[in-house]
């Protein structure tokens, strides 16, 4: 059977392309998809991952079968058919908070709360010079858009809009904003959060530190996504 590996950040980096076709014995579980790559990168043996197939989060004991699109999902930084009421973006350019209120707000809503995620000059004792963004997009959106609809269902707020930029984003600069519309000021801020916390922990996006000094260092930094079970 055919198996279509996606590779994102470190992963790509192992393995040295964004993509493969890997012809395997039927029956492979995800597992020893990964330990046959790691035939070709021996750090991909040890790195820890979450996997997905078909872009939902599967168990390394899922069974592959033909056409599979399988993504080895590295640590993690942290689209929508209900657009009116929640979109999910990404973007190359500075995000533009103050229109992204103007999409939320209407005249129902008595609060509307914004939330910025700045990249820092610095993280766990070094000084951080830039940080880079980079995405598994359908898997991502897809992610979103289940952790739009949890929120809806759980708190009672009005629209809300998540943007997210990729490539690079110096400091000072907003690499992640959310904003959220309701009627009242409790249910804006516990939706905020709820989005923003499961945006960092469940949807693939990841993160690489530029740091400063002689040697201008780059690192994939996060943690493995939870998925919220």
């Amino acid at each position: 059977m055919k198996i279509t590996v996606r590779c994102f950040a470190v992963v790509r980096e192992l393995l040295g392309v964004d993509s493969l076709d890997v012809e395997l014995a039927d029956g492979t579980t995800v597992e020893a998809l990964k330990i046959h790559l790691a035939g070709q990168a021996e750090e991909l043996r040890s790195l820890p991952v979450a996997y997905a197939v078909n872009q939902d989060y599967a168990e390394a004991s899922r069974v592959l079968v033909d056409g599979d699109e399988v993504a080895f999902i590295p640590p993690i930084s942290g689209g929508s058919s209900r657009a009116d009421l929640y979109r999910f973006d990404f973007t190359q350019d500075p995000i533009e908070i103050h229109a992204l209120e103007e999409q939320v707000r209407t005249d129902r809503d008595g609060a509307v709360l914004s939330f910025a995620g700045v990249t820092r000059n610095h993280n766990e004792g070094n000084q951080v010079s830039t940080l880079r963004y980079e995405c598994y997009e359908p898997m991502a959106r897809k992610v979103m858009g289940q952790i739009f609809e949890e929120a809806m269902q759980q708190i009672d707020i009005g629209r809300a809009r998540v943007v997210h930029r990729l490539g690079e984003v110096p400091v000072g600069a907003a690499s992640v904003a959310v904003v959220v519309a309701a009627e009242h000021r409790g249910p804006a801020f516990e939706a905020c959060r709820f989005l923003m916390d499961r945006l960092k922990a469940e949807v693939p996006i990841f993160k690489q530190e530029q740091l400063t000094g002689e040697d201008g260092e780059t690192r994939w930094v996060g943690d493995l996504p939870s998925r919220g079970d």
